[in-house]
């Protein structure tokens, strides 16, 4: 059986519908936009692969193994992310000068770059979890003349580990009873503790401020 719609945002940005829609092109083409694109960092990277891991478990729209699946997802965000760093190298420094725009906001700029300074060459990998972040973090990445070699290591096991990790989780949890009946509300929970990070952060830097403010007067 299907799962049941995710009734957060626009419909379009629905993981089965997606998946129904664009099939297995369209998942590969998702992840590696939202790993390094700019304009990707709105794409719904880890409900779409516990979607997908549940719908190859049923069979559903999706006829491909799992470790094909797995295979084919983390090649596609290590792809991305390689895009990422590349663009970044490139047009890093520019894009610190660029202004805000409709699908670009300096401070998912520089929220990836707080997040690369503070965890080094392991922010690559840790990145992988947190949406926005982890699509902004190889640009900063590549802006920052991050050895090359050393990227990649850690962008290829990143990048296994996400693609990996949360499509065999949809396909295993997909299988459980209580799961498939509320699927709707696991998918609300996945992206819920994908954004807490970000809460977390925001707070803190919330804080901060504020103390700061306190301490200047």
């Amino acid at each position: 059986m299907p799962a049941a719609p995710l009734a957060l945002g626009p419909s379009f940005l629905d993981p089965e519908w997606l998946i129904s829609t664009f099939g297995l092109i369209g998942i590969l083409a998702i992840v590696f936009a939202e790993s390094g694109l700019l304009i990707g960092f709105f794409l719904p990277g880890d409900s779409l692969l516990f979607t997908t891991g549940l719908l190859v478990a049923d069979r559903t729209y999706l006829h491909q193994s799992l470790w094909l699946m797995c295979l084919l997802v983390s090649i596609a965000a290590v792809a991305g992310d390689q895009f990422g760093y590349m663009f970044g190298r490139r047009f890093g420094p520019a894009l610190f000068r660029r202004p805000d725009a409709r699908l670009f906001k300096q401070e998912n700029l520089t929220r990836a770059q707080d997040f690369f300074e503070k965890y080094g060459a392991r922010s690559i990998v840790l990145a992988r979890f947190v949406p926005i972040v982890r699509t902004f973090t190889p640009i900063v990445a590549g802006a920052s003349g991050m050895r090359y070699r050393t990227f990649l290591v850690y962008n290829v096991v990143g990048g296994t580990l996400w693609g990996c990790g949360v499509t065999v989780l949809g396909y295993f949890l997909g299988q459980v009873g209580f799961v498939k009946d509320h699927i709707e509300l696991m998918l609300i929970g996945i992206v819920a503790v994908s954004v807490l990070p970000i809460a977390i952060e925001l707070l803190r830097a919330r804080r901060r401020a504020r103390k700061a403010g306190m301490e200047q007067r």
